[in-house]
């Protein structure tokens, strides 16, 4: 059974992923924006779901370490694992222009929340309500400052692809359809994995805590693990880029802004003096790869997966000295 569930999993991930991909390429087309803009506006909202879910169901039960730890450790994740991951299979091209305006607003983003971490040391409804305004500007911004340029070759052919097996023309309508029916698969293939993978994790007696370090916040990443690999194989690292980008700007102004209205959060001591400076050096690290030859080659995202690696393996060596 548990096998079954991570098969299941596994193949939601990879068909969700795929329509996923091409509803949101199909978006993009209809609405004659660049793919990297959805990418961030639709896609990145969209694979954020499970974060914001499980943000608020650990901040109503009064768990502000889970709470803020699920976004922080998302971020480290997402560009880590899922940038690394993804520029494995298939390097993430950009635009210097993109880049600059899309890669400054995560790492003004990103400092805005080591800001307030360290000057209030809490997320409180007030800092929760400016977040959301920051979310709605930027949102606003980033689609009415897209440059609108003609569809390309490439994205001529992959429309028309897709239309010969929808066997109708993409509108908006249906290209926003397959979009979010393509999130609702990935999230729902994420939820078998890691339900399937924590039971296993724990008949192996595997401690909670790790469980906690590593499945679930893995776990909430899976979609944006599986938007990364299937746009790459399509050719559409743009989204790819995009979605990561746009994930990490919603976990920190939307997830953590929505729960602190209803839930304000103490920050966790343990994450302002180890985690979120992982999420800083993250970060950075993904300008610099990104900026240096406006792509993220195979060794390059080789190297972001190693550095992942080595931050769970120092997670662990936390956990057993707190054990101790």
């Amino acid at each position: 059974m548990l096998i079954l569930s991570l098969l299941a999993g596994f193949i939601l991930l990879l068909v969700g992923g795929e329509i996923l991909v091409k509803g949101s390429v199909a978006v993009a087309h209809r609405l004659n924006v660049p793919p990297l803009v959805i990418g961030i506006v639709l896609v990145g909202f969209g694979t954020s779901v499970p974060e914001l879910v499980t943000c608020i169901e650990a901040a109503m039960k009064g768990a502000p370490d889970i709470a803020v730890g699920n976004v922080v450790g998302s971020n480290i994740a997402n560009i880590l694992l899922v940038a690394g991951a993804g520029a494995v299979f298939y390097p993430v091209v950009t635009s210097m222009d993109t880049f600059k305006r899309e890669g400054g607003a995560v790492a003004i983003v990103t400092a805005l929340l080591v800001a307030v971490a360290f000057i209030f040391g809490e997320v409180s409804k007030i800092v929760g309500i400016l977040f959301l305004a920051v979310l709605t500007i930027y949102i606003w911004h980033t689609y009415y400052s897209a440059k609108l340029k003609p569809c390309d070759d490439d994205l001529e052919e992959e429309i028309e692809e897709i239309e010969k097996v929808a066997g109708k023309e993409i509108t908006i309508v249906f290209g926003l359809i397959l979009t979010f029916g393509g999130i609702a698969i990935t999230v729902l293939g994420a939820k078998f994995l890691v339900s399937a993978a924590i039971t296993i994790a724990e008949i192996f007696g595997v401690s909670e805590a790790i469980i906690g370090l590593t499945i679930v916040a893995i776990g909430t990443s899976l979609p944006e693990l599986a938007t990364a690999v299937i746009a790459g194989i399509r050719g559409h690292s743009d989204v790819s880029l995009g979605n990561i980008l746009g994930s990490n700007i919603y976990n920190i102004l939307g997830i953590l802004g929505t729960t602190a209205v209803f839930y304000p959060m103490q920050i966790p001591e343990t994450i302002l003096n180890f985690d979120i400076w992982v999420m800083v050096g993250a970060t950075v690290m993904l300008i610099i790869v990104a900026i240096t030859h406006l792509k993220i080659t195979r060794w390059e995202g080789g190297i972001l997966l190693i550095c992942y690696i080595v931050y769970l393996y120092l997670l662990y060596l936390k956990t057993q000295s707190a054990i101790l």
